[in-house]
């Protein structure tokens, strides 16, 4: 099964970036991705971000994650 997780943009640096969510922070690539910006909510997979997420959507799937206890 695969998994992406919503996290936080946290810096960018041409096509790779950081993002972070509670306390973990990733380096990964931003090449899949059109006009991401600081503070954006993007899909994690497998070291890339693949989607934009607005905070509810982010806060709503985190939740479910958590309740499916596949994150803390």
């Amino acid at each position: 099964m695969c998994i992406a997780v919503p996290m936080k943009v946290v810096e960018i640096n041409g096509n790779m970036g950081f993002v972070e969510y509670s306390g973990v922070k990733r380096e990964v690539g931003l090449m899949l991705m059109d006009d991401t910006q600081l503070g954006d909510w993007v899909l994690i997979h497998a070291g890339f971000a693949i989607s934009k997420l607005n905070p509810e959507e982010a806060e709503e799937t985190l939740s479910l994650l958590k309740q499916a206890e596949l994150i803390e």
